[in-house]
């Protein structure tokens, strides 16, 4: 069965709606963890169009939480999402940061099961205030300093809920069920590894991701290459201090160790079998002058073209900052915050998008080589998938973006909603009739 003329002006008649939702999401935004807001909105939408949800621990692997902030900010963020409308009923639920959210359509016929994976996190980025922004200049920016959403994750979260409307009110012609994964944290890879190991994929048979990138509208790459392993890691060096003058035989100096660490970290060797990357991105160390220091703070990361180029990396890394810590006799504690495994699209799937884009006609430059060359935590569920023999994908839908991903003047073509939108409800519809037309 085609449902292609009957999705494409659903999502057409649903574009203002979509500009509406994501210009309230835009100027509400928040960061990984404390997504109280929009995991409330979307709870209570996704429950309006009849779907069974399930979020907070009931989706979450409290053990496999990644970069949790800590609990004062967790809380202050929780009272802001009330005050800013949040059903205080779910807030209670959601306590803690679990701010994960999952809805299931079942159309009550036998057949497979189609879930699609939305982040809902904004950056910790300060939006730009000038008239040069739309955002600004029209009056959606954001209303949370510290924090914007300059990745398109309030157009993601938009078109999931779109998709969910537009698939609602095909129930009664598909067969097997939809399954809606609303991610928190995926800035910093942080979030799907929890909702992985709990299981929230695993009654599915086709998993598909999807992101707004920098190329113009009407673009889609249906076969994303070169997902980057990656490993976030939180070093702490612990000295003693003492008066730098009078008696600095008797300090342990951490800011030498960090930077030592620091230096030493870009001289790791590469791997031969791919591409490999370390970068120190954060070094905090010292009170003053005349002080030895005694606490150093590093953020690294790590990345490798698989898994296993990472974890060679990953493990170099510690023993460098290990060797670092034992050669100026300071303690040093690493804490990993985020982490992501290699992948790549099953291609069966690939190739089924790719037809329903086509099919649509609304993209006019689709590509099978697009390079990703970063990394993305939808690779945990799509390492978890195709483990058992399932199909995931992970597909970049052009959106004109005003500036790169992670820039204080990101925004993007609104009209790329409607687009992701039509092409995620037809895939999903095409996959959920094959059984009805079969």
């Amino acid at each position: 069965m085609n449902f292609d003329k009957e999705i494409k002006e659903m999502a057409a008649g649903m574009e203002q709606a979509m500009v509406e939702r994501r210009r309230d999401i835009h100027r509400h935004p928040e960061a990984g963890w404390t997504e109280f807001r929009t995991a409330s909105l979307v709870i209570t939408r996704l429950r309006e169009l009849g779907f069974e949800v399930e979020f907070g621990r009931a989706v979450l692997a409290e053990a496999e939480r990644m970069g949790v902030p800590e609990e004062s900010v967790l809380a202050a963020c929780q009272q802001r999402a009330a005050s800013e409308g949040a059903n205080p009923e779910l807030l209670k639920e959601m306590a803690g940061g679990y701010t994960g959210v999952v809805g299931t359509l079942d159309t009550g016929r036998p057949g497979k099961m189609v879930a699609l994976r939305f982040d809902m996190d904004c950056n910790e980025v300060t939006e730009a205030a000038d008239e040069g922004h739309r955002p600004a200049r029209e009056g959606f920016a954001s209303l949370h300093k510290g924090c914007m959403h300059a990745c398109g994750h309030d157009g993601h979260t938009t078109v999931g809920l779109a998709v969910a409307e537009i698939l609602a009110s095909l129930k009664d012609k598909l067969a097997g069920k939809v399954r809606l994964i609303f991610q928190p944290a995926e800035e910093g890879v942080r979030g799907a590894r929890a909702m992985a190991a709990k299981g929230v994929t695993d009654e599915a048979d086709y998993l598909i991701g999807s992101h707004f990138m920098m190329p113009k509208l009407g673009f889609l790459a249906y076969e994303v290459q070169n997902f980057l392993a990656t490993s976030k890691l939180n070093v702490d060096f612990q000295g003693v201090a003492a008066h730098a003058g009078g008696a600095p035989e008797q300090g342990k100096n951490a800011l030498l160790a960090a930077a030592a660490a620091a230096l030493n970290l870009h001289a790791i060797t590469r791997h031969s079998a791919g591409s490999s990357r370390v970068n120190v991105g954060v070094l905090r160390a010292g009170t003053g002058r005349n002080v030895i220091p005694a606490q150093g703070h590093m953020e690294i990361e790590t990345r490798g073209a698989t898994t296993e180029i990472n974890d060679f990396i990953r493990e170099r890394a510690e023993q460098v900052i290990k060797g670092a810590a034992l050669m100026y006799d300071t303690e040093v504690k690493v804490t990993p915050v985020g982490s992501a495994p290699g992948g790549a699209n099953s291609p069966g799937l690939a190739e089924k998008i790719r037809q329903a884009g086509e099919r649509l006609g609304c993209f006019d430059c689709l590509t099978d080589a697009y390079d990703m060359c970063g990394s993305e935590d939808f690779t945990y569920f799509m390492e978890r998938m195709q483990s058992k023999g399932k199909e995931a994908a992970y597909i970049i839908i052009g959106a004109s973006l005003a500036a790169i991903n992670h820039n204080d003047r990101f925004d993007f073509d609104e009209h790329a909603m409607v687009l992701a939108a039509e092409l995620l409800a037809t895939t999903t519809a095409d996959l959920l009739s094959e059984e009805v037309s079969g």
